[in-house]
């Protein structure tokens, strides 16, 4: 039995050893992947007698498989922010690995001999290639030109029409100015006399409005508060008193201690008495008595409830 083989194009090992490239399924996969590889090399071979350049883009940058290499190709050639179009596919194809690559790839795998030749480009079609890129990029050069010529006078006739805008409107708006000027040199004696008073209110305090330059009414200060020192709002100590309220309002209100008058007048020998700190007995007693104190207060509070509500 002949060893295993991989064939790239069937994409199958097969142990028939040579005989597989003349079967049936290995020629019609080599067409098909040759025709598709066609239509890219005609279209590079049309480009050998007129280059064509082109602004550069993103999309140039795509790559086309080369059946007979292995590998990827770029089909156009770009350099800084022009394109020539399929000048990387046709310097591949001109290229001596590539017509080795071709040679091997034709006795491998016995496809048409007719058909190598026009995967190839020979050294002089390329030669020509190079003088037809040479007056594309002078022909785009030159349209580029046109261009900007173009913008160029666009810009300068957007410009002359601007200042000519400007000139008819200062011709027409400065005779007015120069006659309003003249007529009105000589103020009569009703507008002076009028001016004198507005004047006048401007000078007396308290007099007038804000538009004739009087003083705002909220700058005026007050005689009572530029008399006198009347404090504002409530004093330090009312406000330590008051957060001093606030505190004991998130205490409980059935804590120890909580109704003692911390302003009774007591004696030195004075002891505190509530909570039953300084009771006789256990301090469970203390608590059940507590306890039952409470109780008995809850129940009185209870009745006293039900008779207001009866």
């Amino acid at each position: 039995m002949a060893p295993a083989q991989r064939c790239p194009l069937c994409r199958q090992t097969f142990f028939c050893g040579r005989g597989h490239v003349y079967s049936r399924k290995h020629q019609r996969q080599l067409k098909v992947a040759l025709y598709r590889l066609l239509p890219q090399v005609e279209a590079a071979r049309k480009a050998v007698r007129t280059a064509q350049v082109e602004r550069y883009v993103p999309e140039h940058e795509r790559c086309c498989w080369c059946l007979c290499c292995s590998c990827e190709v770029r089909k156009h050639l770009s350099h800084g922010n022009l394109t020539v179009l399929y000048g990387g596919l046709l310097e591949h194809l001109s290229s001596p690995e590539h017509k080795k690559a071709t040679n091997r790839f034709w006795w491998e795998n016995k496809a048409e001999v007719q058909m190598k030749e026009k995967f190839l480009i020979s050294p002089q079609d390329y030669a020509r290639f190079k003088k037809s890129m040479v007056k594309g990029l002078d022909s785009y050069e030159e349209k580029e030109d046109e261009v900007i010529k173009e913008m160029a006078a666009q810009i300068r006739e957007v410009e002359h029409n601007r200042q000519e805008v400007v000139q008819s409107v200062l011709e027409v708006c400065f005779p007015r100015r120069s006659q309003s000027t003249s007529g009105s040199a000589r103020p009569r004696r009703g507008l002076f006399s009028t001016w004198k008073l507005e004047r006048d209110k401007q000078d007396t305090p308290g007099a007038g409005n804000i538009h004739s330059g009087a003083t705002p009414p909220w700058m005026v200060q007050d005689e009572e508060c530029s008399s006198g020192n009347q404090q504002i709002g409530p004093s330090y100590e009312e406000f330590l008193k008051e957060k001093e309220k606030q505190k004991l309002k998130k205490l409980p209100l059935d804590r120890v201690g909580a109704n003692f008058d911390h302003s009774s007048s007591t004696s030195a020998g004075w002891l505190p008495s509530f909570g039953r700190v300084w009771n006789n007995g256990r301090r469970w007693q203390s608590r059940h008595q507590f306890k039952t104190e409470a109780a008995a207060r809850n129940k009185q509070s209870h009745k006293e409830k039900k008779r207001i509500v009866s």
